[in-house]
């Protein structure tokens, strides 16, 4: 009979982390236990004890897994069953697409995998082990996870309903002019204190980031054009007048030829007295609109910082706060943020 060879050490880590993993099932672990035991060599008594398997069957586990990796010793996994019959699987996602939590009696104003269950469960008495199964219905019925957008609590629904019938029509014409350029602006604050965002990662290994004490800043003023998606951002030290009247200046240069709209926010510096002297200088290139007060969710510009921040400063160590924020505006300036305005 001819013998087998041993496992190499490739072979014995993937065996481990079966071992290691708890995802994996008890017949699988107890499998990989014998094999690694049969191939060091331990005794009948030992291996039996440990697994309950006899050596013999160990044998043929090993020889299984030589032959055909992890999927020798793998168990079958059984098809889930639906302890749903399919006519209340469609009365459940009639009710979740048609209804909210409240008005079927759940106290909750939006649909989750908690309310799900305690919904099936009082009213079909049934109860899935896992999460999953519930997400799933979700997914069959045609939702999305996501998370809530955030709704400002001084936000004014009646300010905000008059704006859009009174200046989005203007914003729209002047967006229909080739002569005109508009322009959504923003500023934002970045500092060397690390921001973090969900990552995904192998079970049981951690990810580390290392963060700075010393707090520095550096200001950015982004100009998002409406029209092509074209970024242009600038590093400042700051947010006030005197920037912003410069700023402006190097948006005549860059448009020497077009009137410029602006759609910014309600910031103080946005109409002080230094700006409406620098307008006076300068009285057919711009043309400024404020969005409505507390509504970031109609400036195309916060969605630019949130994405230059994913692809930049999340995660990140920042020793360097002017390096970062060069990286930083390099890459907004280099990127096309395509985002529908109005």
């Amino acid at each position: 009979m001819k013998r087998r060879e041993r496992l190499d050490g490739k072979q014995i880590t993937e065996l481990q982390q079966i071992i290691k993993n708890n995802k994996s099932d008890n017949v699988e672990i107890r499998r990989a236990q014998a094999v690694l035991l049969v191939n060091n060599k331990i005794d009948d008594f030992t291996i039996q004890s440990i697994t309950g398997f006899e050596k013999k069957y160990a044998f043929k586990l090993k020889k299984r897994y030589q032959d055909k990796g992890i999927v020798g010793i793998a168990t079958k996994k059984k098809k889930p069953r639906s302890l749903l019959t399919k006519g209340q699987l469609q009365e459940i996602k009639q009710i979740i697409r048609d209804k909210n939590p409240n008005e079927i009696k759940l106290n909750a104003d939006f649909w989750t995998t908690s309310i799900l269950a305690e919904y099936i469960k009082k009213q079909f008495n049934v109860i899935y082990r896992s999460k999953t199964s519930y997400s799933l219905i979700f997914k069959k019925s045609g939702f999305t996870y996501h998370k809530p957008e955030k709704h400002y609590h001084a936000q004014n629904k009646d300010v905000v309903d008059k704006w859009k019938a009174e200046v989005v029509p203007q914003i729209q014409e002047v967006m229909n002019d080739p002569n005109s350029v508009v322009l959504t602006e923003d500023e934002m604050i970045l500092t060397t204190q690390t921001t973090t965002q969900k990552i995904w990662l192998p079970i049981g290994e951690t990810a580390l980031v290392e963060v700075l004490n010393k707090r520095e800043r550096r200001c950015l003023y982004g100009f998002l054009n409406a029209k092509t998606g074209q970024e242009i951002a600038f590093k400042t030290l700051y947010a006030n007048s005197f920037t912003t009247c410069k700023l402006l200046g190097k948006l005549l240069k860059i448009y020497p030829n077009k009137k410029i709209t602006i759609i910014w926010d309600n910031a103080s510096w946005h109409k002080s007295e230094m700006i409406k002297n620098f307008l006076i200088k300068h009285p057919d290139k711009f043309h400024l609109f404020a969005f409505p007060p507390y509504s970031p969710e109609e400036n195309p510009q916060e969605h630019v910082w949130k994405a230059g921040r994913s692809a930049i400063t999340h995660n990140k160590f920042i020793e360097n706060i002017d390096r970062a924020t060069d990286d930083f505006v390099k890459h907004l300036n280099s990127t096309k943020f395509e985002y529908k305005f109005l």
